[in-house]
């Protein structure tokens, strides 16, 4: 009896010990990657092959690179191009790897009042949407789909803001399409968090093609040197994982119900 009591004691600290040695880091990333289910679909593949595990802290892509340059994560994972290369540049971030895609749409009411679709330039087709005056929802939140909707509205020549008919749902895409479904109105999302989206709003998908719409998503260090806190050399381990190989079929793998893929991998040749 006494021999079961010590070694019950011993399994349950050891137990302890392991749980206190998990490493865990933080990583802020954008909506689109929690909302479309893919983040639940990689960070458990990685955590068993390294014992690592990931805390991600999902807001728009501006909000992301922010916590990341107040070292309140250890690395970001992203989509907009422009944002990401400044903060490289200001020294905030290292090690930057652009390594996956999809694609940005146009998403409106059935009966498309501002008759978009079929248009393949996405410029074209929000110079139809403003001229009509039809409802448009913009995130309004300096995400990566925020800016390159504004990119869109620059090439357009149009300035949407304060216009009666533009909108700022200051929300996630899940939430932006609720809203643009509740007053049937056009609004820009990217492809994997439509697909994904459990409760369709009623939307449908008018404007898609246009290469200025793909979507590249990135992945970069928190500088160490900036942030002397920041777990530079785990959040490496994450970030040489998810660009290799293994990283890479576990997301040309990952599908939506329908079987459809949602993210690509850049290519090298």
């Amino acid at each position: 009896m006494c021999l079961f009591v010590i070694v019950a004691v011993a399994c349950v600290t050891i137990s302890r010990g392991n749980l206190s040695a998990e490493t865990s880091i933080r990583c802020a990333t954008t909506t689109s990657l929690q909302n479309s289910g893919l983040l639940d679909h990689i960070l458990p593949l990685f955590t068993k092959k390294t014992g690592i595990r990931v805390d991600a802290i999902a807001v728009g892509t501006g909000a992301a690179i922010e916590i990341g340059k107040r070292g309140d994560a250890d690395f970001v994972f992203v989509h907009a191009r422009e944002l990401e290369l400044k903060a490289v540049q200001e020294g905030y971030f290292i090690n930057r790897m652009e390594f996956m895609y999809n694609d940005f749409i146009v998403v409106g009411p059935p009966n498309d009042p501002a008759k978009i679709k079929g248009i393949k330039k996405a410029s074209e087709g929000f110079d139809k949407i403003s001229k009509s005056g039809s409802v448009f929802i913009s995130r309004g939140d300096n995400s990566g789909t925020h800016v390159k909707e504004l990119s869109i509205w620059k090439d357009s020549g149009i300035n949407p803001k304060g216009q009666p008919w533009y909108l700022e749902s200051g929300q996630g895409m899940s939430k932006t399409l609720r809203l643009a479904s509740e007053k049937s109105a056009y609004t820009l999302t990217d492809r994997s968090t439509w697909l994904a989206d459990k409760d369709k709003p009623e939307l449908t998908l008018l404007l898609e093609g246009d290469t200025t719409l793909i979507n590249y998503y990135s992945v970069m260090a928190v500088n160490p040197q900036k942030n002397p806190s920041a777990k530079y050399k785990e959040a490496m381990e994450f970030i040489n994982w998810v660009t290799s190989k293994e990283g890479t079929d576990a997301i040309r793998e990952f599908k939506d119900k329908a079987g459809n893929q949602l993210f690509y991998i850049i290519e090298k040749h």
